[in-house]
């Protein structure tokens, strides 16, 4: 079981899609504020890692510990009651509901019925509460999805991919709100954007193969120089 000193510890964890095995002894901690980066070409396990930690695939072996919880076993609904959320990569919400009506699913999910958090971090999605999700622009999405999953001050937040495809100015809002997320949960986000990435993160792991290959701890190794090579 995870020390109190770390909000996630992976140990030995190794998952597979049927026969193919993606993700082999992948080993990592991520303590209490602390924004921990993965970087890898596409297909290295990234995401899996994530689904895997967050109750999306069943593991073939390995631990998945948060203070005083294995999350082995558990389905992704009592994983998220736990404090840890995931926003996936494909920026889905409920089209046909409007920003307010999806924020009310969030709300009934976590018991979190208070908005002001989101709004201070997204002020845009005050005022766009009446329209329809579907027609929100990616990067619009993308607030929804982060804003929903801040709702029941979750301890860990698992992000995939959260600037793929968004406007300059968006990445640049993101950068702010998880330096300020960070402030009060511990995250952990798969991203390409390597100059975000450096900006942000205190560790980064690099994967290849579905296999930890390095881990940068350091100003000086946390580089868009140093990192570019698992790319």
């Amino acid at each position: 079981m995870t020390n109190s000193f770390s909000s996630l510890e992976v140990i030995q964890l190794n998952a597979a899609y049927g026969e193919s095995k993606v993700l082999f002894d992948i080993n990592f901690k991520v303590f209490p504020n602390e924004i921990v980066a993965c970087v890898g070409r596409n297909g290295s396990g990234k995401t899996t890692l994530l689904k895997s930690i967050s109750g999306f695939i069943k593991l073939s072996s390995g631990e998945v510990n948060i203070p005083n919880h294995n999350l082995v076993g558990l389905h992704p609904f009592q994983i998220a009651q736990l404090g840890v959320k995931y926003v996936p990569q494909d920026k889905k919400v409920f089209s046909d509901l409007t920003v307010r009506e999806n924020l009310e699913l969030g709300s009934y999910a976590s018991k979190d019925y208070n908005w002001e958090p989101v709004f201070n971090y997204f002020p845009k999605l005050k005022l766009l509460l009446d329209r329809k999700a579907g027609f929100l622009s990616g990067g619009e999405r993308q607030m929804l999805m982060i804003g929903r999953a801040i709702l029941g001050a979750p301890k860990l937040l698992l992000i995939d991919e959260p600037t793929e495809g968004l406007a300059p100015s968006i990445v640049t809002h993101l950068r702010h709100v998880f330096t300020e997320l960070s402030k009060k949960t511990s995250i952990v986000i798969v991203e390409q954007n390597l100059p975000l990435i450096c900006a942000l993160a205190n560790r980064v792991y690099a994967i290849r193969e579905g296999r930890i290959v390095a881990e940068l701890t350091t100003p000086d190794e946390i580089t868009p120089n140093v990192c570019e090579p698992y790319l």
